[in-house]
């Protein structure tokens, strides 16, 4: 009687065991499930989610820091075309995006258009000096608006440089040079970012992903247009992704990351490099792709981006966007800092550079549940090409044309403790809690299971032998 009821005890416990593995088996696509559901919810961008929060106002504070590149031998360069020297100073921090998004509206087809506030405060403690400190960069007018023009252009541009007895090269503070000074020669404003404060980013028009989660943030219009009008070309006006600061939740890394930047006027793509741990949280790092300014020799989708093929080196040059077709006519050049994966003749013709990719590589730090961007680093260089004149006499000594460097600059952010705090608890805990108790169930009903199923067949094979 009593190795009946042990039998009978092993073969409950076996069952019991079993139950409980099937429980913790079970949990995992339903827990998935409940997690994905919450998720998708809160990543809609309409009042009451936690999208919507981060869609607002940037919960982190966004800071733009600034280096010059300050020229040490600008009366050479111009008497003698003599290769520019530069010495990197700064940087000069101002805290940017800190006003909420303006005129949100939402729209019948599942779409939220918005205007984006700019502003720029600056930062002494985060700074190497004052506003005040003095640069000598490209004297922004100096050159034609667009280089080897001929016809009355360098004629009216020879006659405003000599009258206002202006020169290639100008020395002025950061804050003239970032936000705006009076110009002799045009009598005017100028500045790299000016107008700035005051302004406003837009019109943007995303989607909600309130009917197709996939999509939620992605770009449906910029300035009223689903295309841009600066490449004459189809594949390179397109408005490809989201704004970078999130994606559509359940990140696959084997996928790159799209995103529109108007800072460069066109679109451009990340690739996951690696995992990271932010404050407690895994991250994906997604960084810009090696190829995403290279030659059209070597990445032929970059065919349509060069618009000059004489500047470019017959479109060879690698490392430089020319933007100046979204900039008036006017010389710019973007470029990664210090010419970061660019052509050798960049950095050949000018002086003390050194690129390093760890301080010069644009990346984003994205959370792979939710697609929310956690920390970023997008870092840009904003160049002017000049190049040889027989008309005007500050370029009569230069000896070809060169992409000159004025300023890179790295808008960064990362989440703040607190906030860190929160995604833990509402996400990262509530997962990981999951995970415990599935796991837990899985591995005592599997015990329970083996271990009452082993005592089965030991008592079973002892009894036989008693009889």
């Amino acid at each position: 009687m009593d190795c009946c009821n042990m039998r009978c005890g092993l073969i409950a416990g076996a069952v019991f065991g079993a139950v409980v593995a099937i429980l913790g088996g079970v949990l995992i696509p339903v827990g998935n499930s409940i997690i994905k559901g919450t998720v998708e919810k809160e990543a809609v961008i309409e009042p009451g989610t936690t999208a919507y929060d981060n869609f607002v106002a940037a919960g982190a504070g966004v800071y733009r820091q600034f280096w010059f590149f300050d020229v040490q031998n600008a009366q050479e360069v111009v008497q003698n075309g003599t290769t520019p020297v530069v010495v990197e100073k700064g940087p000069y921090t101002y805290k940017t995006r800190y006003f909420p998004k303006d005129n949100i509206t939402f729209n019948t087809n599942d779409t939220v258009s918005f205007l984006l506030p700019v502003g720029a405060i600056f930062e002494p403690s985060m700074s190497v000096g004052p506003e005040e400190d003095k640069v000598t960069s490209l004297n922004l007018q100096a050159v034609p608006p667009v280089v080897g023009c001929f016809g009355l252009l360098p004629l009216i541009l020879f006659n405003l440089i000599k009258t206002s007895n202006s020169s290639l090269f100008q020395h002025r503070t950061v804050k003239e040079l970032l936000w705006g000074y009076d110009d002799p020669m045009l009598k005017a404003k100028l500045g790299l970012f000016y107008p700035y404060n005051g302004t406003y980013e837009g019109v943007f028009n995303v989607y909600t992903g309130k009917e197709d989660m996939s999509k939620v943030g992605i770009i449906d219009r910029w300035r009223g247009e689903r295309s841009l009008r600066f490449w004459d070309d189809p594949y390179c006006d397109m408005i490809n992704g989201t704004d970078a600061s999130s994606f559509a939740p359940f990140v696959d890394k084997s996928t790159p990351l799209y995103f529109f930047s108007a800072d460069i006027c066109r679109s451009v793509s990340a690739g996951f490099e690696e995992s990271k741990d932010l404050k407690g949280i895994e991250v994906y790092r997604y960084t810009l792709q090696e190829n995403t300014l290279a030659s059209p020799t070597i990445n032929p989708d970059n065919r349509c981006f060069c618009r000059d093929p004489t500047t470019t080196k017959n479109c060879s040059l690698a490392g430089v966007l020319d933007i100046s077709s979204c900039q008036n006519g006017r010389p710019i050049f973007i470029s990664l800092p210090h010419f970061l994966y660019g052509s050798p003749s960049l950095q050949d013709g000018v002086k003390g550079l050194n690129p390093i990719r760890d301080q010069h590589y644009t990346f984003l730090d994205v959370e792979p549940t939710t697609g929310f961007t956690l920390r970023f680093a997008k870092r840009i260089q904003v160049n002017m090409m000049y190049g040889p004149s027989n008309v005007i006499t500050v370029l009569k000594k230069v000896k070809d044309y060169t992409i000159f460097p004025l300023v890179w600059m790295n808008e960064t952010a990362a989440l703040d403790d607190a906030t860190a705090d929160r995604i833990k608890e509402e996400l990262v805990s509530r997962i990981q809690m999951l995970e415990i108790v599935w796991k837990t169930l899985l591995a005592s009903g599997v015990a329970i299971f083996g271990v009452c199923s082993i005592s089965y067949c030991m008592t079973r094979r002892s009894q036989s032998k008693l009889v």
